[in-house]
């Protein structure tokens, strides 16, 4: 994820008001790096971007949302994916999920709640993940250099044994 703190999110929803809510929502949650495309293609042309997160509808016009998940993860594996979707159906969700997808929302009362939440938990995934990622660089460096120290005292030990009194 590029940013923690305010990744791009890209929306994908063929349905202009549906997706003006979302956008909209998104933005009163202080997630404010939202773009809105209307169709797959359109979002595949952008993924240059690197959107941290996309949060699509199933059924688009043209490809549906399996194929530009799937076309997604090819150009970039770390994205996630959620779906958010009127598709009430258990096999769509588990086919979402079978393809890499994060989660399978279905859009309802509280659906934009319930994708605010799955942002968070991406969210402190990845930085527990960064966090983890930087602890053990740092365990890695403090002992190669004591390795190094270690060496260094038991060469300079042996090219001066005088010194430590041998």
């Amino acid at each position: 994820m590029q940013n923690t703190k305010n990744p791009l999110i890209f929306i994908v929803e063929d349905n202009q008001m549906y997706s003006k809510l979302v956008v909209s929502y998104l933005k009163t949650n202080k997630l404010t790096n939202v773009e809105a495309y209307y169709s797959g293609e359109e979002a595949l042309n952008n993924m240059h971007k690197n959107p941290d997160i996309v949060i699509q509808d199933y059924l688009l016009e043209g490809m549906n949302g399996i194929e530009v998940l799937k076309r997604a993860k090819k150009i970039n594996p770390n994205i996630e994916f959620i779906f958010l979707s009127g598709q009430d159906s258990i096999d769509v969700a588990i086919n979402s999920m079978k393809y890499g997808a994060y989660d399978y929302i279905v859009k309802d009362q509280m659906a934009l709640k319930k994708l605010v939440n799955k942002i968070q938990k991406i969210q402190s995934v990845n930085h527990l993940v960064k966090s983890n990622k930087r602890y053990r660089v740092g365990v890695i460096l403090f002992f190669s250099a004591l390795v190094l120290l270690i060496i260094f005292v038991i060469t300079y030990a042996i090219m001066n044994p005088e010194t430590f009194g041998m």
